[in-house]
C-alpha cells in the first residue's frame, strides 16, 4: 500500500470548494479530511493530526481567524493556509498575524 504524501484538513462551508480542493490534493496523493465549521475543524485537528490546514475565513460558527488563534493558543504548529474570498489587506494582515502561514484569495 502506498503511503500518503501527507494529511491535509480542508475547512470550508461551501461544498463545491471543499470538493474541488480535496479532489485536487487527493489526486496528488494527500490524505484528506474536511470540516464545514470552525468547531469541527478544531476537533479534526485533534483527531486527524494534519500536516496542513487549508482554512476559509467565513465559517458559520467560529470564523477562520478564531480557529487559527485557538490552534496557535493550544501550541499547535501545523501550517495554516487561508483560502478565502475575503481579500482586503486588513484581513490578510490579520490572518498572518494570528499565525497563518499564507493567505490566498479565492478567484
Amino acid at each position: 500500500m502506498e503511503q500518503a504524501a501527507g494529511r491535509v484538513l480542508v475547512v470550508d462551508d461551501e461544498p463545491n470548494i471543499t470538493d474541488l480542493v480535496s479532489t485536487a490534493l487527493g489526486y496528488e496523493g494527500f490524505e484528506i479530511a474536511t470540516a464545514a465549521t470552525g468547531r469541527a475543524a478544531l476537533e479534526q485537528v485533534a483527531t486527524f493530526r494534519p500536516h496542513l490546514v487549508v482554512l476559509d475565513v467565513m465559517l458559520p460558527d467560529l470564523d477562520g481567524f478564531e480557529v487559527a488563534r485557538r490552534l496557535r493558543q493550544e501550541g499547535r504548529r501545523v501550517p495554516i493556509l487561508f483560502l478565502t474570498a475575503r481579500d482586503a489587506t486588513e484581513d490578510k494582515v490579520r490572518g498572518l498575524t494570528l499565525g497563518g502561514d499564507d493567505y490566498v484569495a479565492k478567484p
